[in-house]
């Protein structure tokens, strides 16, 4: 409930920034968003893991979390675009193992991914889908002290593999944009315990986020 509090907030704040934005950039760009062809946005992202991967022959259950995201894109043509994408911040996954709390783990994804933006620059809301590939490094790996992992130490090797996006922007001005977005990352990494591997940490984490964007 905590996370999703967190992500409400994002959004209101999205809304509260984009009204002046607008009253802002209104005074100095009355042309179109044709022809731009880079656009960065900042954004808060939750991250929630879709599968349960078995480790040391039990299964272990990883929270979600949230944090603030970055991406920047250049468009080879108003439709096409190639985006660079990641995490500013450490995601914070707890690792439950058969139902009790085990340890904990940090994740900081980043992606490149190529998108296709539906319709004309200047429309008012603007789909996009995207497929690419990412790499999550993980750090911070600590064993609860009194948990079934007590005592050993614990390591998660970087997961990659592919990401699918699928989001929404809405224009506010031809500069300002507010965007919506879901990924879904796919990939495995090698789960270690005193160095040697006990499993496969596949998450595969869906990610929901909103931001605020500017192109140039």
């Amino acid at each position: 409930m905590m996370r999703f509090r967190h992500l409400t907030l994002a959004v209101l704040a999205t809304l509260a920034v984009a009204p002046a934005a607008f009253a802002q950039d209104a005074t100095t760009d009355t042309g179109s968003a044709a022809g731009k062809r880079f656009a960065v946005v900042g954004g808060y992202a939750l991250s929630e893991p879709t599968k349960n991967p078995s480790i040391a022959g039990g299964r272990a259950q990883a929270d979600g979390d949230g944090a603030a995201t970055l991406s920047a894109s250049y468009y080879i043509t108003d439709n096409i675009a190639v985006e660079a994408w990641g995490a500013a911040d450490k995601f914070g996954h707890r690792v439950n193992l058969n139902g009790a709390k085990a340890g904990s783990v940090q994740a900081q994804p980043y992606a490149v991914s190529g998108q296709y933006h539906f319709g004309t620059p200047d429309q008012t809301v603007r789909p996009f889908v995207g497929l690419g590939y990412y790499e999550a490094n993980y750090s911070g790996e600590q064993a609860e002290p009194a948990g079934a992992l007590a005592g050993q130490r614990i390591g998660v090797e970087t997961a990659k593999g592919a990401m699918a996006t699928a989001g929404v922007d809405l224009n506010i001005t031809p500069t300002w944009f507010a965007r919506a977005d879901v990924r879904y990352m796919q990939g495995k990494s090698d789960a270690r315990l005193n160095g040697v591997k006990v499993g496969e940490a596949e998450l595969n984490p869906v990610v929901l986020g909103v931001g605020l964007g500017a192109r140039f």
